[in-house]
């Protein structure tokens, strides 16, 4: 996905399912998968580090084109700076937006961490998804 920052790279990596009501519920009956952000930046004395940390799904929703996806940190990069965040189980959210044939780039958006003080992230939630992707891609089965 694109970063606003040189010397910097996400990917974000999901593999997330859900069964819904037949009778229309937006929210999953049922959720579960992975996913991994992973974030490799330039540090100060030249050398690189690779961020990640993987995050089990606990709401999957979807709609036409778009996907929204929660999870809670499983297991974190060694030495990386999600290390506390773990302790909780934090939740972050990212949100998928596939792009039709001659729609532009597909787009992602991801929420990050809460900052301390502002509580957790709701399941099924994340803001819009804002950033192109600039290699790869997704495929969204929507619900059926």
């Amino acid at each position: 996905m694109y970063f606003p920052a040189p010397d910097n790279d996400i990917e974000i990596t999901a593999d997330a399912h859900a069964t819904f009501d037949p009778n229309g519920a937006w929210r999953p009956t049922r959720s579960w998968g992975s996913f991994r952000i992973s974030h490799r930046y330039k540090m100060p004395d030249g050398t690189w580090f690779t961020n990640w940390g993987d995050f089990a799904v606990d709401c999957l929703t979807t709609g036409g084109p778009t996907a929204t996806v929660t999870g809670r940190l499983t297991k974190v990069a060694p030495g990386g700076p999600w290390a506390e965040l773990l302790k909780e189980r934090t939740r972050m959210g990212l949100s998928f937006y596939v792009a039709g044939k001659g729609r532009g780039p597909s787009r992602i958006g991801l929420s990050g961490a809460p900052r301390p003080g502002e509580g957790e992230l709701s399941a099924c939630m994340a803001p819009a998804a804002d950033a192109p992707v600039v290699k790869g891609g997704y495929t969204l089965v929507d619900k059926r």
